[in-house]
């Protein structure tokens, strides 16, 4: 069976797709089974827990991104629900 996300590090709160994953489709990430609520492209992330407003999104182990709005397992996270942690703590933006 080929993988259809990839998660780099054990810490992180997000996946990211390795192909267009459909809305509803079931996933399982180490043994938990949940279904995907809206369509997650091709390299984009979606979230493998609940994770609150003002909270961190992790991706690699490290911090990428600050929730703007409650994500739940399964939500697409891009940019209408995370702002860039980048953006805004390194080039105070």
């Amino acid at each position: 069976m080929k993988a259809k996300f990839i998660v780099m590090d054990t810490t992180d709160n997000c996946a990211t797709a390795l192909e267009d994953v459909e809305q509803g489709e079931e996933v399982d990430y180490n043994g938990k089974k949940f279904k995907i609520n809206q369509p997650i492209p091709l390299g984009h992330k979606f979230a493998l827990k609940d994770i609150k407003k003002d909270n961190q999104v992790k991706k690699y182990g490290q911090r990428i991104a600050i929730a703007t709005e409650n994500i739940k397992l399964g939500d697409w996270i891009h940019t209408h629900n995370i702002s860039s942690y980048y953006l805004k703590e390194v080039l105070n933006q």
